[in-house]
């Protein structure tokens, strides 16, 4: 009888979603260095397409098993995966990212007002509206903020409320985990084209490639791995309220690991769009079941 290999120990689950932030952020934070080599469009390419080899080694998904149903889910559900992916990035050319961050979250909070019903919550829409014009004339370092960059963080907010959206239809109609890395892969060939024109075969290069391998684990792999031991344990509406805090880690890794600063008026901008969240998720159904990270 072959030895029982012991279990991994896995962390309480408030702290393994605390990690699983720490490391989307850090990821990103980490692609950004990338961009001068790579460009946006290839660390997005790079990291999505490794996340899929990786995901895909790691569950080993029953893809021909799918139903054409199955795949008319799965499609809209990795084409927003990749396109959400691909327009944070962009952002992140001209943003610092935990303003990134901030626009990006307003996608998914709109979705959360829009499928509510109280009529108390239109106080966060007022909160989350003010956290807008807060950041609106001010960018990081005291400058304009750049409306194109802003276009591209508001625009992966929208990919991220249809990511979620269409992750329902995923959920019900594909088991397990099998729909999941079927999106990311559908999302690395949605990318992998702006990546090859934008980058071309340096992302062949063995740099390129070990650094996109650590993307790919710090904003996909291990964070998924971690949320999965949260939602096992923490209630949808205290699941919401923790992510709510993302922003702020966001801020917090570009200011330690890339030195942006931002001006009072975003942090208290933040505050704002992050109150709302809270708000949302404690007073009725927060519709971010899928937690795969947005960045």
């Amino acid at each position: 009888m072959p030895p029982v290999r012991p279990a991994l120990p896995t962390p309480p689950p408030i702290l393994a979603l605390v990690l699983s932030m720490l490391s989307i952020q850090g990821g990103a934070a980490f692609a950004k260095t990338l961009f001068p080599e790579l460009g946006a469009a290839g660390t997005t390419a790079l990291r999505v397409t490794l996340a899929a080899a990786l995901l895909s080694l790691v569950f080993r998904p029953r893809l021909r098993a799918l139903t054409p149903a199955a795949w008319r889910a799965v499609l809209p559900y990795g084409a927003a995966l990749g396109l959400m992916n691909l327009t944070f990035y962009l952002s992140l050319t001209r943003l610092p990212l935990g303003l990134a961050v901030t626009l990006e979250f307003v996608g998914p909070l709109v979705l959360s007002l829009v499928l509510s019903r109280r009529l108390t919550d239109l106080v966060w829409v007022a909160l989350a509206a003010l956290g807008i014009v807060l950041i609106a004339p001010h960018g990081g370092g005291g400058g304009h903020l750049d409306l194109i960059g802003a276009g591209f963080a508001l625009t992966a907010g929208a990919f991220w409320a249809l990511y979620i959206l269409a992750g329902g239809a995923v959920g019900r109609r594909v088991p397990g985990v099998t729909g999941v890395v079927a999106g990311m892969i559908v999302a690395a060939v949605v990318t992998l084209p702006f990546g090859v024109a934008t980058a071309g075969t340096a992302l062949l290069a063995p740099s390129a490639l070990l650094a996109g391998l650590a993307v790919a684990v710090l904003s996909s792999a291990l964070p998924y791995s971690l949320e999965m031991v949260a939602l096992r344990a923490i209630p949808p509406r205290i699941f919401g309220v923790l992510m709510s805090v993302e922003p702020a880690i966001a801020a917090l890794s570009g200011l330690l690991f890339l030195h942006e600063s931002l001006a009072l008026t975003q942090w208290l901008a933040m505050l704002c769009v992050i109150a709302a969240s809270v708000g949302i998720s404690l007073s009725g159904e927060r519709p971010l079941g899928e937690a795969e990270p947005a960045n």
